[in-house]
C-alpha cells in the first residue's frame, strides 16, 4: 500500500507549507521542488482538498490518537462500500498528489488517490487513504497485494 505521495510545492499556498514547518519535506525531482508526505513522517498528515480548499489532516490514526477511529492510516474501498464507516459521518476527499511511493518504488500519479475524512471524538479531522486490491501491474512493480485508489486512473 502507498506509503507516501509527492506533489510540486508550488501545488501548496506557502502559508499553509510555513505554518505546518513543510520545508524539511520538500526535496527535488527532475529539477522540480516537491513536498513529500511519508507515513513515517511525524506529524503523520496528507493534504486533502475539503470544502473547495486545499487541507492538511492527519493521515490516519493511532490508539494513542482515538479510541474510536481504527488504528491504520488505509482502508478497503470495500469496507466503504458495505457501510462500515456509516457511523463516523464520513465523507470522501480528494488527496492530490504527482507520485505514489510504496514499498521503495515511486510512481506516477495523473489526479490523485481516493480519500475518507472522518472526525474523532476530539473533533480531531483524519483521512484514511482508501485501497483496493492491486492489479497484476502494481503488484509486479511494488510487490504489494494492495494499491491506492486512484482518480480516474488504473496502473
Amino acid at each position: 500500500m502507498s506509503m507516501g505521495i509527492a506533489l510540486p510545492w508550488n501545488e501548496l499556498p506557502l502559508s499553509l507549507i510555513e505554518a505546518n514547518q513543510l520545508t524539511g519535506r520538500i526535496h527535488e525531482r527532475g529539477g522540480e521542488k516537491e513536498i513529500r508526505f511519508l507515513v513515517r513522517h511525524y506529524p503523520r498528515i496528507l493534504p486533502i482538498w475539503l470544502d473547495g480548499q486545499i487541507q492538511l489532516a492527519r493521515w490516519g490514526s493511532t490508539r494513542r490518537d482515538s479510541r474510536q477511529l481504527p488504528p491504520t492510516a488505509w482502508t478497503w474501498q470495500e469496507s466503504i462500500d458495505s457501510g462500515k464507516w456509516s457511523g463516523f459521518n464520513a465523507q470522501l476527499v480528494d488527496i492530490p498528489a504527482n507520485f505514489g511511493f510504496d514499498k521503495g518504488v515511486w510512481f506516477r500519479i495523473r489526479q490523485g488517490i481516493r480519500g475518507l475524512y472522518v472526525r474523532d471524538e476530539f473533533n480531531q479531522g483524519t483521512v484514511y487513504m482508501i485501497c483496493e486490491p492491486a492489479s497484476r501491474y502494481y503488484r509486479i512493480m511494488t510487490r504489494s497485494d494492495r494499491m491506492p485508489t486512484l482518480i480516474d486512473e488504473i496502473i
